[in-house]
């Protein structure tokens, strides 16, 4: 593996959709997974813009979506000194590399996709692009392409690691034995990482917090957007708590200081059946984790010559680590001397 900092460098990658304001299952789901792991080895933030082709194409809107998604990360505290916040269309050996995964994969595999079987559901198979069928290879060409160790993922992401995973066996074998062959094989096998607590992210009606759905809280929501999607969150009588308010105000509480996981559960405790007040907790415990997030991310915004110079930062530095691995690629299949 050829590291930007040097060899031995752990590596961490993940990747996400410029489709809208991220929301708070994008956040705990991956967002924050990925920044919390900044020191423990080198990592690749991926603005995956031709994923996004599938959903966004509108030109404007999806320069303003990718922006907003570099300001996001910045806002969080994505150290671009030390890691690598790029987008995926300023590195053509991402699609590149998918054409060449392209020519191992058969269409029945293709279609165990998780995305392909809900567009199959929702519409049939006559209208669903080729984008939508073939993104698997793509984003294994993303993940495989800078050999990560790990890729944080919410539980529903699992699939991709998987075919990624795949995908690199197949060509390890297919390929193997040539010169630039390791033992192993050309391409390393990554592995999930997700968080126990926060394999799903519920959002308002209970179901996975989704952007389709419209069932989400907006990660940078103003004070009376958290007030008018929280009273709005799903309850069942039956139990002797808000169960969907439980589930969202536990992942505030993970890593919190202020607020622990058992002053948590002594709150539910105290106000045991009182759903409304215990919603209106929650309106200020969300006010109080967003509303800085919110003025940092306006602050980032302000300068607006920063996301240009840290995303054409992002596109050397990640180019430097996917170029050579291409040519070793393309040496193995045999399309250069």
């Amino acid at each position: 593996m050829k590291t930007i900092h040097g060899e031995g460098t752990r590596t961490i990658l993940s990747g996400i959709k410029p489709t809208g304001r991220p929301h708070l299952g994008n956040y705990f789901g991956m967002m924050k997974q990925l920044l919390g792991m900044q020191n423990e080895g080198q990592v690749f933030g991926i603005i995956v813009d031709y994923h996004a082709l599938n959903f966004i194409q509108n030109a404007e809107e999806m320069r303003e979506l990718t922006k907003g998604v570099a300001i996001d990360f910045l806002a969080l505290g994505f150290d671009t000194e030390k890691n690598v916040l790029f987008k995926q269309s300023d590195v053509p050996e991402h699609t590149e590399l998918a054409w060449i995964f392209d020519t191992i994969t058969t269409v029945p595999y293709l279609k165990r996709a998780h995305a392909y079987k809900d567009a199959v559901a929702k519409g049939g198979e006559e209208d669903i692009s080729m984008g939508t069928f073939n993104y698997p290879m793509l984003m294994a060409a993303d993940i495989l392409l800078y050999e990560p160790d790990i890729v944080p993922v919410g539980q529903d992401q699992k699939q991709h690691i998987e075919f990624a995973r795949d995908t690199a066996e197949k060509f390890n074998r297919i390929f193997a034995g040539g010169p630039e062959q390791s033992e192993g094989g050309l391409f390393k096998l990554p592995e999930e990482y997700i968080m126990k607590d926060v394999e799903t992210v519920p959002g308002i009606d209970g179901r996975k917090m989704s952007k389709s759905y419209n069932n989400y809280i907006s990660l940078f929501a103003e004070d009376s957007e958290i007030e008018e999607k929280v009273m709005a969150i799903v309850t069942d009588s039956s139990s002797e708590r808000p169960e969907n308010v439980y589930a969202i105000h536990k992942l505030l509480a993970n890593g919190s200081t202020s607020l622990t996981i058992d002053k948590l559960e002594e709150v539910y405790r105290e106000n045991k059946g009182q759903y409304k007040k215990l919603k209106e907790i929650l309106i200020e415990d969300l006010k109080k984790f967003i509303g800085p997030l919110r003025e940092k991310r306006r602050e980032v915004a302000r300068d607006t010559d920063l996301v240009k110079r840290v995303l054409e930062e992002g596109k050397q530095k990640a180019r430097a680590v996917a170029g050579p691995k291409l040519v070793e690629v393309k040496c193995a299949i045999g399309v250069t001397p």
